[in-house]
């Protein structure tokens, strides 16, 4: 008996002894490829397994089950990974829950389903979030403003609006690029999208879509939008009832003292905004900061990332979860926001002080959550019509991008009531 036991022994000590979870930290020491790693996160939600996020602990990593399928998907992608016992995921997961620890672990349940408003067809510009998502191999639909009038945003968790104008103006590329080809099309094209939804000009078509995207979030819709399709966006909210447009983009003229008919209670994020009257001047309204940025040169152009509690305010510490709490600026035609329109129930998440700009805001609405990150492209300091796109291999730890991520992977958080 007793040398039956010693084999039975011998033979269980043959195989190893597997390890109950799998580590991606995200810190800059112990990631190659975090882009990539938002992918793998999201892979396995969509295996109907939960992860769970570990705010604050490595730059944000994440604690998935152990599997050999997710090792080989690690190693296929790229992305470091490290693998824990029970004892030792069960340490980091006490120390986290201690009191005196500034962290948190968020329980990551099920992977959002993902829509981009972007219009159909080729654009003279990239899009950031669309170029993260597809680097990350995180799927995703396209939708515009048909789909968004028929309601269909109902079928999705997480909207990202491309870089867009709302206001029914092309963007304000009339004084620059009025006789280009492209630009040519593109108003053919809107004019003919109106008139076939039903709507006499582009602007009252734009003002219909923003307020279907605002009921969206209101009834518990997580939006994301960058650039110009941020202050646009609550541009077109706040003139609902106002004809804003010159006649070069309508066919007819503004309406009379527009300017004080303006319902900022109607916008998300921008109060006491003053509009941008002159139609060659390509510039929307006093919220952005482009033109005001004569003491930030490019070299010093970075914003900081606010600490918040992670106990208390997971929701913002969530958005903020990066390598490094300093990242570096970049412009778009929406480059930044003037601190001081900002509402009072919106948080800053990120700012420059120097120069009074808030770069990355969040607030509610309704049931529903929205983020506005200014600028186009955080790997391409001042993107043009034209420019080559961004090969983001050669950026896999993108701090910029990583707050694009963030707020992918946030409709998938379990839902805690906010402290603060």
């Amino acid at each position: 008996m007793r040398k039956s036991i010693l084999s039975l022994l011998f033979i269980l000590s043959a195989y190893p002894i597997f390890a109950s979870s799998i580590l991606i930290p995200m810190d800059v020491e112990g990631q190659k490829n975090h882009l990539k790693a938002y992918g793998i996160t999201y892979w396995v939600l969509t295996k109907q397994q939960k992860v769970q996020w570990l705010l604050n602990y490595r730059g944000g990593s994440f604690l998935l089950p152990d599997g050999e399928n997710i090792r080989k998907e690690c190693q296929i992608r790229g992305v470091s990974f490290e693998v824990l016992s029970d004892g030792e995921a069960q340490s980091i997961l006490d120390d986290i829950g201690s009191p005196s620890m500034n962290q948190e672990a968020v329980v990551l349940e099920k992977a959002p389903k993902v829509a981009v408003y972007s219009p159909k067809g080729n654009q003279p510009w990239d899009d950031a979030v669309t170029m993260v998502l597809t680097y990350a191999e995180i799927p995703y639909e396209t939708v515009y403003d048909e789909e968004v009038l028929r309601d269909e945003l109902a079928l999705f968790d997480w909207l990202h609006l491309h870089h867009e104008d709302f206001t029914g103006q092309y963007g304000k590329f009339y004084g620059a690029y009025r006789a280009a080809p492209w630009y040519i099309e593109q108003k053919q094209n809107a004019e003919a999208l109106a008139t076939k939804l039903g709507f006499d000009k582009v602007s009252e078509q734009k003002r219909a879509v923003a307020q279907k995207i605002r009921n969206y979030v209101i009834g518990g819709g997580f939006m994301f939008a960058m650039c110009s399709a941020t202050d646009s966006f609550d541009i077109a909210l706040s003139a609902e009832t106002v004809d804003i447009c010159e006649p070069m983009f309508d066919g007819d003229p503004s309406e009379a003292n527009y300017q004080s008919k303006l319902d900022f209670s109607r916008t998300f994020a921008f109060k006491d905004f003053v509009l941008e009257r002159n139609p060659l001047q390509y510039e929307f309204s006093s919220i952005d900061m482009t033109t005001k940025r004569g003491n930030v040169p490019k070299e010093s152009d970075y914003f900081s990332l606010m600490d918040f509690s992670a106990k208390w305010d997971p929701v913002p510490t969530m958005l903020c979860q990066n390598h490094t709490a300093l990242v570096k600026g970049f412009m778009g035609q929406t480059t930044a926001f003037e601190r001081k329109l900002v509402k009072p129930t919106v948080m800053v998440l990120g700012e420059n002080k120097i120069n009074g700009e808030a770069r990355y805001v969040h607030g509610i609405k309704g049931k529903g959550f929205f983020t506005f990150y200014g600028g186009h492209d955080p790997e391409d300091y001042q993107h043009r019509v034209g420019d080559p796109k961004t090969e983001l291999e050669l950026h896999p730890t993108s701090p910029g991008y990583r707050l694009i991520l963030n707020n992918v992977l946030f409709p998938a958080a379990q839902k805690k009531k906010q402290k603060t």
